[in-house]
């Protein structure tokens, strides 16, 4: 019986190659996008849990310190880099402060939102500011004095004096002023316009512009500052 001869498998042509290559590329340029979402949403999420950590690090020092609120510490700069040193202890971020506005051996832990690298490098590590220390105007305020509001100086404010809780912000993802000044991101990082924050009665959300208050100057305020400590920061 005469053998029937292996007919050789027909390769591909060069559209056909062209062809799969195309539509690769269209797949791969779809989910692209879908995956730095997925990516900045768990960045997002992280930045969520530090905030949540950093309550629980305010409600342990309100505990030890007769429900008074730590005070700003460095009222020359609009975040008040130095309210996280009462908060370190309950934190667990290690660290030494050696001047004004230096320290060593820190480790920024939960400080640090995944979103804002820059911050590892600036103004001594943190991503997070403190409420109370925005919008600040005095040159030559003593750094035993809170703030709460632009241009209102008080002593460190008890909680009690929170009159809404709920819609009184205690910190959250700053102004950004580490960045250049006219970087797009100034002020909001998240494309939706909107910045995770951490209120008084303990919750952490994301806040569109939309719903923040005007500051003084008329503007949207970034800051939340607006009310003083009684006051209402987000509608």
């Amino acid at each position: 019986m005469t053998p029937v001869p292996r007919r050789a498998p027909r390769a591909f042509t060069l559209i056909e190659l062209l062809v799969v290559i195309a539509v690769l590329a269209i797949l791969a340029s779809m989910l692209m996008p879908v995956f730095a979402r997925a990516r900045e949403n768990a960045r997002k999420t992280t930045c969520q849990s530090n905030l949540r950590q950093i309550g629980n690090a305010f409600r342990l020092y309100l505990q030890d310190y007769d429900e008074t609120y730590p005070h700003v510490g460095d009222p020359m700069l609009f975040m008040g880099r130095k309210w996280r040193w009462p908060l370190q202890p309950y934190l667990g971020v290690s660290g030494r402060q050696t001047g004004p506005l230096t320290s060593e051996g820190f480790n920024p832990a939960v400080l640090i939102c995944p979103s804002d690298p820059v911050a590892l490098t600036s103004y001594d590590g943190t991503s997070y500011a403190y409420a109370a220390a925005f919008y600040l105007r005095a040159a030559t305020t003593p750094t035993d004095k809170l703030f709460w509001a632009a241009g209102e100086v008080m002593q460190a404010q008890s909680e009690a004096a929170v009159t809404y809780p709920s819609q009184k912000v205690l910190a959250g993802e700053w102004g950004s002023n580490h960045h250049p000044v006219a970087a797009p991101e100034l002020g909001w990082w998240d494309t939706r316009g909107a910045r995770n924050f951490l209120f008084a009665d303990g919750h952490v959300k994301l806040v569109p512009a939309s719903r923040i208050r005007s500051a003084r100057d008329g503007l949207p305020d970034p800051n939340l500052t607006v009310g003083g400590v009684s006051g209402i920061d987000v509608e």
